[in-house]
């Protein structure tokens, strides 16, 4: 039997989540079909940074990293658990930009957008300073600023959840096998896990990320003639490396390097740095079909190079631990070089026969506003503007004021959040409590339930991680494989054994998920 919705929209990355979150908030009847799991590729493969783009002012792009700023304060705002403040070190080195140059950006940087959460750019003498003790001695003085740090993947998660509570039907391992265009709709062919289902959509909204290229032009299929895909996509992937913990202070590091690319060292799951990224161009057909992208080794030792200019102690491709690589869709603008493509994004719409519309590019910081755009477009398209309202909303668990009372800051309101959890819940160990926080927020009762001692958690399959957490995540978060919690909905993969992953697998195997 045939469904019936008013948009359709294609992939489950931030941008697919963050426009169903805005339209099923609008009253729109919504689906959203991500042929992998939410996150499974480019939105949870960044930098993790919610951030201006110090560097992208180099390039001009004053309009791009003044929306991002201003986007910045919004999310850290809406969802303190997952977003936080950091501050970064820039050493500076006089070959790479001179010193009139760092401060002038810096100044831009500071005063582009309104600020209310984070403090401003400042000079530090790294010789009399911690943070200048893991760099080499020729680094004698630097710039400080702020921006902000996010869990890429569960910012994905918050926005398919909300998107879900406000009626949204939310369908992960579900490729859009085929879509036909009239003149009053879309009908699409989706291969649910449970069987084929055809719906029809009044919209269709092609969020597909790297692939919305290759979705226009392979999967869907117009009334007429016309050619659905006008825009070409540069295919650039940036690829990361985890090491052992390169410094002990909380700041994270902007080094220049003599390519005139930056790359970034950051604290990173307490015990490690992640340091990246590259910019490689891949061919179009690199991603046939939806293998992930990897890391390779001229990349691995480019990483290693770069950092060790910088820090006394060399990091050599032995000290990495774990590596992931994402692939940046970006609209091709005919630069020579990726690294100078814009971030920006544009949202193309076709009104030749049903709404189509298609988003070109971006960046996970700006998601929301692109969302919010993207709804206002297919709101004039229906025919039926309604009003926005994401920017002053929470994200899923994201208002503490039940359990903290009226905010103030949202790195200190986390931190009240962490004392309330470890009073309510005292028997939890502190690092286990600080860590359901961190990814649960307001909603850690949710996980929890009515427990009141640690045998009410069930089977611990692996340090910290109980049977009544897995639970949580199956039921309500689309977890269905080891993977999806260990290295998306969390990083727990990354200080498990081998043995250890392989019991939250088994787990997974005993405890299939039970459909209606």
């Amino acid at each position: 039997m045939e469904e019936h919705f008013d948009v359709l929209i294609v992939g489950g990355g931030i941008n697919g989540a963050g426009i169903a979150r805005d339209l099923a908030g609008r009253g729109r009847k919504v689906i959203l079909a991500e042929a992998s799991d939410f996150a499974a590729h480019t939105s949870s493969s960044s930098t993790k940074l919610i951030h201006g783009g110090l560097r992208y002012l180099e390039y001009y792009e004053f309009s791009l990293v003044r929306k991002a700023l201003q986007e910045r304060e919004v999310l850290l705002k809406s969802a303190p658990h997952i977003i936080w403040p950091l501050r970064f070190v820039m050493p500076h080195d006089a070959a790479m930009r001179p010193a009139w140059m760092v401060r002038l950006g810096l100044f831009l940087y500071d005063h582009l957008a309104r600020r209310e959460v984070l403090p401003g750019s400042c000079g530090v003498n790294l010789r009399r300073s911690k943070l200048g003790e893991p760099l080499k001695t020729q680094y004698k003085r630097g710039f400080i600023y702020s921006d902000g740090w996010v869990d890429d993947a569960r910012l994905v998660l918050l926005n398919a959840l909300d998107a879900r509570d406000k009626g949204a039907e939310m369908l992960t391992r579900s490729p859009v096998t085929a879509v036909q265009r009239d003149a009053e709709g879309w009908t699409a062919q989706i291969a649910t896990p449970q069987g084929q289902r055809q719906v029809r959509a009044r919209a269709l909204v092609n969020a597909a990320g790297p692939w919305a290229e290759s979705f226009l032009r392979q999967v869907a299929k117009p009334a007429r003639g016309e050619a659905l895909a006008t825009k070409h996509l540069r295919l650039v992937k940036g690829s990361h490396i985890i090491v052992k913990r390169c410094f002990e202070h909380d700041h994270a590091y902007i080094f220049q390097n003599p390519d005139k690319r930056i790359i970034f060292a950051i604290p990173y799951e307490g015990d490690y740095t992640l340091i990246g990224t590259t910019d490689v161009e891949l061919a179009p057909t690199a991603l046939d079909g939806f293998a992930k992208a990897s890391i390779d080794e001229d990349e691995i030792a480019y990483l290693c190079e770069q950092a060790s200019r910088y820090f006394t102690r060399p990091v050599t491709q032995a000290d990495v631990v774990w590596s992931y690589a994402g692939v940046r869709p970006l609209l091709d603008d005919d630069s020579g070089d990726p690294s100078a493509v814009t971030r920006d994004y544009l949202l193309e719409t076709n009104t030749e026969a049903a709404p189509l519309l298609s988003v070109w590019g971006g960046k996970i910081t700006t998601f929301r506003k692109l969302a919010e755009d993207a709804a206002d477009l297919i709101d004039a398209m229906l025919g039926d503007r309604r009003a926005a309202w994401t920017e002053k909303a929470f994200l899923p668990g994201g208002d503490l004021r039940d359990w903290i009372g009226a905010p103030l800051r949202p790195d200190s309101d986390f931190e009240r959040l962490v004392a309330v959890v470890a009073q309510r819940y005292d028997f939890l160990d502190p690092k286990l409590a600080r860590r359901l926080a961190r990814a649960y927020g307001s909603r850690i009762d949710r996980v929890l339930g009515s427990a009141a001692r640690i045998s009410d958690l069930g089977q611990e399959l692996a340090p910290g991680l109980y049977a009544i957490e897995l639970r949580y995540l199956q039921r309500e978060e689309w977890a269905l494989s080891a993977e999806d919690v260990l290295w998306r909905r969390s990083k727990l993969g990354l200080h498990y054994s081998e043995a250890e992953r392989a019991a939250v697998a088994a787990w997974f195997r005993l405890n299939p998920i039970q459909r209606a």
